[in-house]
């Protein structure tokens, strides 16, 4: 079941203020990396839930922890490897002249998490400093190319019951508005389990049946006793980032993020698993000085990351690679399944 023509308009993570927005997509094999900046800083918080985590600077966001603002988040495909693109975005944000004063020059922090992407096309290629640069130097305030680009590149979605099975998953972008606010997210999905309608819980990607033509349905299959593909643990993964114009202290940036996951579990079955290191990250550029209060913006922000999810399979195309994997995407099963 697809989203109908009552669907609201996603919008995107750049209709937050302060909010930019860049992808860099390696053209040797599906793979890159995404960059969500925030110019003038932004308060900031995290919250990992999957048990496989790739990560960098998440320490610095506790609660706790002396530093309030970072100035961008790199999501990147590459698994661990990834994490480099982070370096790049610091060295592009330096030439920009943003970050924190240190009185010796400006240093722009910028956490990252990343995504493991290495069984789709050559493991050699993988996001790096420049791969980082590049995402930066392309980020506008336009919204963002969704699917197959950037940190979704070499996402797959429903790897429950092996990669011949799976299908693309990518990037995807929604925003929210109430009372004058705005909450967005970008994220990039590419999860073991199925990505599934948010209000009837029906799967829209993932596994699908031995023929091919048609969804599995992972939750019910795992129910009656199927028994799942081998996976190596870290293999799969969401990732994203939350914003908002609202302005939040760093202790409710942090339970902004852990509300999002509300919309990881409204849009993935089965999610936060052993295999995964889902992890969202959100900034707040405090823009306005409107705050409908956290139970409102918690609520959007679930919304939100659920309809970018939602939006990252939608959006995805289908990709054949060389060694002759077939993942198809959302569309065009749905249109196998019509004929």
């Amino acid at each position: 079941m697809l989203p109908d023509s009552h669907t609201p308009q996603p919008g995107a993570i750049t209709d937050v203020d302060g909010i930019e927005a860049g992808h860099f997509t390696d053209p040797r094999r599906p793979t890159g990396c995404t960059v969500v900046i925030a110019r003038d800083g932004a308060v900031a918080g995290v919250d990992v839930r999957g048990a496989a985590p790739g990560t960098r600077e998440t320490d610095l966001l506790a609660p706790g922890n002396l530093i309030e603002r970072v100035h961008a988040v790199v999501l990147a495909g590459g698994s661990a490897w990834g994490l480099d693109a982070a370096s790049g975005a610091m060295r592009w944000l330096e030439e920009q002249g943003v970050g924190l004063d240190v009185g010796v020059g400006r240093l722009p922090l910028v956490p990252a998490a990343v995504l493991f992407d290495l069984h789709v096309g050559n493991t050699m290629v993988r996001p790096d400093a420049a791969a980082g640069y590049a995402a930066c130097a392309a980020a506008t305030r336009q919204q963002p190319a969704e699917g197959n680009v950037g940190a979704g590149a070499g996402a797959v979605v429903g790897k429950m019951f092996g990669m011949p099975h799976a299908m693309k998953g990518g990037v995807g972008t929604a925003a929210v508005r109430v009372a004058g606010v705005t909450v967005g997210a970008l994220i990039a999905c590419n999860a073991v389990g199925d990505v599934v309608h948010p209000d009837t819980g029906l799967p829209l990607a993932g596994a699908r049946t031995a023929d091919g033509r048609a969804l599995r349905n992972t939750r019910q299959a795992l129910l009656r006793g199927e028994p799942p593909h081998p996976l190596l643990a870290g293999s799969n993964t969401t990732i994203g980032v939350i914003a908002t114009d609202a302005r939040l202290s760093k202790v409710q940036a942090q339970r902004l993020a852990v509300a999002g996951h509300d919309g990881l579990a409204r849009s993935i079955n089965p999610v936060h698993t052993m295999s995964d290191g889902d992890t969202l990250f959100a900034l707040a550029t405090g823009a306005h000085a409107r705050h409908p209060g956290m139970m409102v913006l918690s609520t959007m922000a679930a919304e939100a990351v659920a309809r970018a999810t939602v939006r990252a399979v939608m959006a995805a195309q289908t990709l054949t690679t060389a060694e002759g994997l077939v993942l198809p995407g959302c569309r065009d099963l749905a249109e196998r399944q019509q004929v």
